[in-house]
C-alpha cells in the first residue's frame, strides 16, 4: 500500500500537475540549487540532469495528449477528429440500414402469422379468432367429425383456397397427410370398479392419406377413417402432419424478390388426461427457400442495385471504424507498457492493474463488437437481398444488436459535454449499487413467483398464465 501511495504522488506529479508559467530551464535551475548547497552545479551534471527533465515532460506531455478528448486534441494540435465524424455518420447509416431491413423482416413475420391464421380457420372446424385456447372436443362423434373435416380441407385445398398454396413433391409425388394415434399398448380401466391395469408402452399408429386420391363419396364421408379404430380410455393423442408450400409476393410491390416458403403442419389432439376434453391445437414450423425459377416483369431492379450497393458503403465504414478502434487500442497498450517501463526503471515501482486498465478505453471494444456484428449482418443481408440464404433471424439479431451498442456508444461522445459528463460519472459509480439491489429484488420476485404458482397457480387460470409468462419472458 505504502509504494502505491508514493506511486500515485509520482502520477500526480506527471501527469496532473503542469508547468504553466515555468520554463523547462527555470525549473531545472530550481531543482539544481537545491542539490547544490552553493547554488552552482557542475556543468556535465546539471546538463544531464536537464535532458533527463526534458525526457520527463516529453513523456508527461505524451501522456497528457493521450488522455485528451478529440476536441481537446483539435485545439492543442489542431488535429480533426475523423474517428468522431466517422461514427457520427456511421450512426446515422446503420441505423436508415436496420429500418429498411425491419420493415422487409415484417413483411416475412406478418406473412408467417397470417398463413398461421388462414390454417386455422381452413382445417380446424367452426373456428373463430381467438379461441385457440379454448378450442376443444368432448365427444367421440365430434373427435371423428373433426379429424375428417381435416382430411376433407386438405384433400379439396386447391378449391377452397384463397392463397397461392399448394401441396409438396417429393420425386414428382405428392407427399401424405400422415393420421398418427398414440395410446397405450395394453389397458383395462374400469373408473366404476376402481380398478385399472395399464401398460405403459406407447404404440403408434399411422394412416397416410395422398391428396390425389379422391376422398368424399357421397355415401360415406369416413372411409379413409374407417380402419382406424380410437380407443378412447387407452387414446393419449392423435396428430396430423403434412406440409404446404407457398410463395410470399407482396415483396414484389416493395422492389423485393419474393421466398418460398414450406409450411410444416401440425395439428394435435391432446387427450393425455383423460379428462374428457381433448384439446385441439395448429402449429407450424416455417421454413425460407430460395425459389428454384422466378422471373419478374415490370419492376425495375434499381431499388435493388442501389440497397446492395449501400450495404456495401456501410460495410467499409464499419471497416474503416474497426481499423481505427484496433490502432487506438493498440496505440493504448503500447504506451502502457512504456508507462510501466517508465515507473520500472526509474522509481523501481509496479504499476497497480487498476492504473493500467487506464489505457484500456472500454468504449473501444464496444465499438469493435459492434462493428463486428454489423459487418456481418450487413453481408447476411446482402446474401438475402439475391435470395442466396434466407436467414431472417440471424441477420435480425446482428443488425439489431449492432446498432444498440452503436447507440450506447454515443453516451461516450456526450461525455464531452460537463452537465452530460457528471451525470454518466454519477451512472458509473452507482452501477455497482444498482446490481446489487436487483439482485435482492430479484430474490424477493422469485419467491413470490414460487409460492404464487404453487398457491394460485393450479387454482386461477390468470395466475397460471401469469406465472408462465414471467418465467419464459
Amino acid at each position: 500500500m505504502e509504494q502505491f501511495d508514493e506511486l500515485s504522488d509520482c502520477e500526480m506529479h506527471f501527469i496532473i500537475q503542469h508547468s504553466s508559467g515555468q520554463s523547462s530551464d527555470m525549473e531545472g535551475s530550481v531543482y539544481t540549487s537545491v542539490n547544490d548547497p552553493n547554488g552552482n552545479a557542475h556543468p556535465l551534471w546539471s546538463e544531464s540532469q536537464h535532458l533527463d527533465f526534458e525526457e520527463v515532460e516529453c513523456f508527461r506531455r505524451k501522456l497528457k495528449y493521450f488522455f485528451m478528448n478529440p476536441c481537446e486534441k483539435y485545439k492543442a494540435r489542431g488535429r480533426k477528429p475523423w474517428k468522431l465524424l466517422l461514427q457520427i455518420i456511421k450512426i446515422a447509416v446503420i441505423t436508415f440500414q436496420l429500418v429498411s431491413f425491419g420493415l422487409s423482416n415484417q413483411m416475412v413475420v406478418t406473412f408467417k402469422e397470417e398463413n398461421l391464421m388462414t390454417f386455422r380457420h381452413l382445417f380446424l372446424k367452426d373456428y373463430t379468432d381467438g379461441s385457440a385456447d379454448t378450442y376443444a372436443v368432448y365427444t367421440q362423434t365430434d373427435m371423428y367429425d373433426y379429424m375428417g373435416h381435416v382430411i376433407e380441407q386438405f384433400t379439396n385445398l386447391k378449391n377452397i383456397s384463397v392463397g397461392n398454396h399448394a401441396y409438396e413433391k417429393a420425386d414428382l409425388k405428392y407427399t401424405p397427410l400422415v393420421l398418427c394415434q398414440e395410446s397405450y399398448r395394453n389397458g383395462s380401466i374400469s373408473p366404476g370398479n376402481e380398478t385399472f391395469d395399464i401398460d405403459a408402452q406407447v404404440d403408434v399408429e399411422c394412416v397416410k392419406i395422398y391428396p390425389v386420391v379422391p376422398f368424399w363419396n357421397n355415401n360415406n364421408n369416413n372411409n379413409h377413417l374407417a380402419n382406424l379404430t380410437l380407443d378412447f380410455k387407452r387414446l393419449l393423442a392423435v396428430n396430423i402432419n403434412f406440409t404446404l408450400k407457398a410463395i410470399n409476393l407482396q415483396t414484389v410491390q416493395h422492389h423485393e424478390l419474393p421466398d418460398c416458403y414450406d409450411f410444416d403442419i401440425m395439428i394435435t389432439f391432446n387427450n393425455r388426461a383423460h379428462s374428457g376434453r381433448i384439446k385441439v391445437d395448429l402449429d407450424h414450423n416455417v421454413e425460407i427457400k430460395e425459389c428454384k425459377d422466378w422471373n419478374v416483369k415490370g419492376a425495375s431492379p434499381r431499388n435493388l442495385v442501389f440497397i446492395l450497393f449501400f450495404d456495401t458503403i456501410i460495410i467499409l465504414t464499419c471497416l474503416t471504424s474497426l481499423t481505427l478502434c484496433v490502432r487506438s487500442v493498440a496505440t493504448g497498450i503500447k504506451l502502457q507498457l512504456e508507462y510501466v517501463n517508465f515507473f520500472a526503471t526509474r522509481y523501481n515501482k509496479t504499476v497497480p492493474w487498476s492504473d493500467r486498465m487506464e489505457f484500456i478505453n472500454g468504449w473501444y471494444f464496444l465499438i469493435i463488437v459492434s462493428d463486428s456484428l454489423t459487418i456481418i449482418g450487413s453481408i447476411i443481408k446482402i446474401e438475402i437481398q439475391i435470395k442466396n440464404v434466407t436467414s431472417y433471424d440471424i441477420c435480425s439479431i446482428l443488425l439489431g444488436t449492432g446498432t444498440m451498442l452503436v447507440w450506447i456508444g454515443v453516451l461516450r461522445y456526450m461525455g464531452y459535454f460537463r452537465k452530460y459528463n457528471i451525470l454518466i460519472i454519477t451512472l458509473r459509480a452507482a452501477f455497482p449499487n444498482v446490481i446489487r439491489f436487483c439482485c435482492c429484488a430479484a430474490m424477493i420476485y422469485l419467491g413470490y413467483c414460487f409460492c404464487g404458482w404453487i398457491v394460485l397457480g393450479p387454482y386461477h387460470e390468470k395466475a397460471s398464465i401469469t406465472c408462465f409468462i414471467l418465467y419464459t419472458k
